[in-house]
């Protein structure tokens, strides 16, 4: 007979070590396809924040005054480490949250596109200079790094979205506190080791794990300059207000409701495969998964047969397995959200063609019973003003809606309150154009349905699905974790005699 593993107690990283921390408060982690407990994750009290921060501004001038090539070396070690160890890591997502271990993959093959970026950091430092200004003067621009700053991240992409950040705010020479989500802690401790092992000098990379008591701790804290957020709406509101009003450069990704326009043109076989892969992957829980198909025309007759089709044969299996198409939900809290706005469709009068509510853990597996399952859930017949419309549901939920035509699916997607990405599959060249011009969102896939840029680029909504004037990562991630200063300089030489009183003006 066999015994459950005892959970395993999970701390934060601080000044180069896994500490347990001061608070006594923990939660549990768990298992999603199984249910089961496997660990505790600590929740920090202000004094782990106080610690890690302090550990962090100890570690400021040293690593800030480090040449940004030497800073670069350190990068390049901690890639080749992540190269090494992306299996591991992206067992550990799956274990804590879920996602099919070849998407999980994925997600750690897109954090490692970040690293890479912000190994050329030397480049991207790179200021301007202009000689002779005015006579005998010269004037240009360096940037240099902002202090302590710190990243509070989803359990949605515990790898990806915390190298967001914290790569390119390293390589810029400031120093790190990550607060990742206590949902799925593992991998941030997996990358702090790997970071020391790369040879981080301690505290330029700290880890906290906690709730919202962290969070506001992070805010309110005097010596953190900059917070960098993604998750829902709300809270990047909150985190955004709250930290401008304490003197913080905010960067806050929210929600998104992604739409995906298909045109009676479009390849339909093609478009069925983006929208069942973009709308159940990761059982739907990504800011970027397509949650709406906007049918244009009779695209919908051709479209919704396949629809039911292809979704009643959704592989949903453990993560664990290869041949899993869609895992669990990751809490059991997040699937009763997530079924009570199934039931909320159905009250709302739209056709639900398919439903996921039924699904039985035994068909995904051994040991899968007391997991957190549900199928693939397909409406049709959606409009604008049902709530599963209007509000972002996280999970594996489609919402058909149908438009007349061109203008009508263009209008529909500007006026909703989300503009993170959206997708429009066509054959017809000036209705492509015409779409990434008109269409108000920040992200825009052709004929690709999850238009994440990629790592030089920069990743970042409209409207309500961002807080903030900067993208993240890319050069717009350069310029957020840095202050541009501009040296105008003039020898004795060259400078006249006497008092100016005048404005300076170039001469």
């Amino acid at each position: 007979m066999t015994t459950a593993a005892q959970p395993i107690h999970i701390g934060h990283y601080i000044q180069g070590a896994r500490v347990a921390g001061a608070s006594t408060r923990s939660q549990d982690v768990t298992n999603p396809a199984t249910g089961a407990v496997t660990g505790r994750v600590a929740l920090a009290h202000r004094a782990d924040v106080e610690a890690a921060v302090a550990a962090a501004q100890a570690a400021f001038p040293a690593w800030a005054d480090t040449p940004p090539i030497r800073r670069a070396r350190v990068l390049f070690k901690f890639l080749e480490l992540v190269n090494q160890n992306k299996d591991a890591l992206a067992r550990a997502i799956t274990a804590e949250h879920g996602k099919v271990f070849t998407d999980a993959q994925g997600e750690v093959a897109r954090g490692i596109d970040i690293i890479e970026f912000a190994c050329g950091i030397p480049q991207l430092l790179k200021g301007d200079f202009t000689d002779q200004v005015s006579t005998g003067i010269d004037n240009w621009t360096l940037r240099q790094p902002l202090g302590v700053v710190a990243g509070i991240t989803p359990f949605n992409f515990p790898v990806m979205v915390p190298m967001w950040m914290f790569p390119v705010a390293i390589a810029a020479g400031n120093t790190f506190v990550l607060k990742p989500s206590p949902t799925d802690p593992t991998a941030s401790l997996m990358m702090a080791d790997l970071f020391q092992q790369a040879g981080l000098p301690d505290g330029v990379f700290n880890v906290v794990q906690g709730d919202k008591e962290a969070v506001d701790a992070l805010i309110e804290h005097p010596d953190v300059k900059a917070i960098s957020f993604v998750g829902s709406t709300p809270i990047a509101n909150y985190i955004y207000e709250t930290g401008a009003r304490h003197g913080k450069r905010v960067q806050a990704l929210g929600g998104a409701k992604n739409h995906m326009v298909v045109m009676p043109d479009a390849d339909i076989d093609q478009a069925v495969d983006a929208l069942i892969g973009a709308g159940y992957g990761s059982a739907g829980e990504r800011c970027m998964a397509i949650s709406v198909a906007v049918l244009v025309g009779d695209a919908a007759d051709k479209l919704v047969p396949k629809l039911i089709e292809r979704t009643k044969a959704l592989k949903v299996l453990n993560g664990t397995n290869l041949a899993a198409e869609m895992g669990p939900i990751v809490t059991r809290a997040a699937h009763e959200r997530i079924s009570g706005y199934i039931d909320l469709g159905v009250k709302e009068g739209a056709q639900l063609l398919v439903d996921g509510r039924g699904f039985d853990g035994k068909q995904a597996g051994a040991g899968c019973e007391g997991g957190f399952w549900l199928g693939g859930t397909l409406f049709d017949h959606v409009t604008p003003e049902m709530r599963i419309y209007k509000e972002e549901i996280f999970g594996p939920v489609l919402a058909v809606v149908r438009a007349k035509d061109f203008g009508e699916a263009v209008q529909l997607v500007n006026d909703h309150e989300f503009g993170n990405g959206v997708a429009c599959f066509t054959r017809d060249g000036n209705v492509a154009r015409e779409f990434g011009r008109r269409i108000q969102a920040g992200m825009v896939g052709i004929n690709v349905p999850i238009p994440v840029p990629m790592a030089w680029h920069g990743f970042g909504g409209w409207k309500r699905s961002l807080f903030g004037d900067m993208h993240a990562y890319g050069e717009e991630g350069v310029r957020f974790y840095t202050k541009q200063k501009s040296i105008m300089q003039r020898w004795p030489e060259s400078t006249p005699k006497g008092a100016e009183f005048v404005m300076p003006t170039a001469k």
